[in-house]
């Protein structure tokens, strides 16, 4: 009889990125031990070394599933919802105002702390975290050219930074007042802004975020 050698199954894997994802999340990549991962995985080092060659690979990995799961999971319910283009913008912020409230307004943008934390010479992270946030800012300038405003990238992008902005300050206070205040005055703001024409002009297509 020969010995037949077990190998990792995808499940394992999928563990592993999830159980990541959380702690990274939670405590931080640098805070976040291999063996941590491996406990809240239920695998052993064999294991992950058969899919990851290191933590720095399944942080790349993390970074991707971010990037898989923006337009359905975050942006397709928000747009499925809303009545008219700004609303969708609005509805994406009140996304995170849903998240801030369900955990007592500990939330944190699990990509704003990375990028913020992860080292500058760590270009392949940091070209998948900024990815994600192009990501993310298409479909605020989609939503913006539906609207009629004009300059929609500019604008998306003052919208990413308000959005990180209020969550880091609701999380600091521990309230979600700093961060109701915050997109109250997005709000008036983007009332404000002149519309290029009262005629809706077609949704700009899908932008295909591509990894590298």
């Amino acid at each position: 009889m020969t010995n037949q050698v077990t190998r990792p199954s995808a499940d394992t894997r999928t563990r592993l990125v999830e159980a990541a994802r959380y702690l990274f999340w939670e405590r931080g990549y640098a805070a976040t031990g291999l063996a941590e991962i491996l406990r809240r995985a239920r695998a052993n080092s064999g294991s992950f070394y058969h899919f990851f060659d290191s933590k720095d690979a399944l942080l790349r990995t993390v970074l991707d599933t971010y990037l898989d799961a923006l337009e359905p999971h975050l942006i397709a319910p928000v747009r499925a919802a809303a009545r008219r283009p700004l609303d969708e913008v609005l509805g994406l912020l009140g996304s995170y105002r849903a998240r801030l409230l369900d955990t007592g307004c500990t939330y944190g943008c699990p990509l704003g702390r990375l990028a913020l934390e992860i080292d500058p010479e760590n270009t392949p992270a940091h070209d998948r975290i900024a990815r994600n946030f192009d990501g993310w800012k298409h479909a605020v300038a989609d939503a913006l050219t539906r609207e009629g405003i004009a300059e929609p990238d500019a604008v998306a992008t003052f919208v990413l930074t308000v959005m990180e902005g209020a969550v880091m300050q609701a999380r600091a206070y521990r309230a979600i007042e700093p961060f109701d205040t915050c997109v109250r005055q997005l709000a008036a703001y983007l009332a404000t802004l002149p519309r290029a024409s009262t005629r809706r002009p077609a949704r700009r297509p899908a932008r295909k975020v591509t990894r590298r």
